[in-house]
């Protein structure tokens, strides 16, 4: 099984940037297609990002396009979240999830597809 490791997480001001990582141990990394979710107070769990087992394919939530990026490096077993010009309204705990997946080029943006989950990282971004 793997275990993920969120960081990177911060208190930034709204237009500013952050790039929270995600570190996997445990498992064979290239395996599994990798996914960010995000839980505000209050409100349920939602899809941010996820990426393909190659990182050849990616997906974003419409709330995040264009200001996010997903990305993986497989040789250290990590995945990323390169945020930019963020928003109040992206303040947050963010979670990184993994699940096995045969084709190389799915994505997974349900979190109940997901059967790996790390502990979550918080971001705030200040008005």
């Amino acid at each position: 099984q793997v275990q993920l490791v969120e960081s990177g997480g911060g208190l930034v001001q709204a237009g500013g940037s952050l790039r929270p990582s995600c570190a996997a141990s445990g498992g064979t990394f290239d395996r599994y297609v990798m996914g960010w979710f995000r839980q505000a107070p209050g409100k349920e769990r939602e899809f941010v990002a996820s990426i393909s087992r190659s990182g050849g394919k990616t997906s974003y939530a419409d709330s995040v396009k264009g200001r996010f990026t997903i990305s993986r490096d497989n040789a250290k077993n990590t995945v990323y979240l390169q945020m930019n010009n963020l928003k109040p309204e992206d303040t947050a705990v963010y979670y990184c999830a993994a699940e096995v997946r045969l084709l190389t080029s799915v994505v997974v943006t349900t979190s109940g597809w997901y059967n790996y989950w790390g502990q979550g990282t918080q971001v705030t971004v200040s008005s």
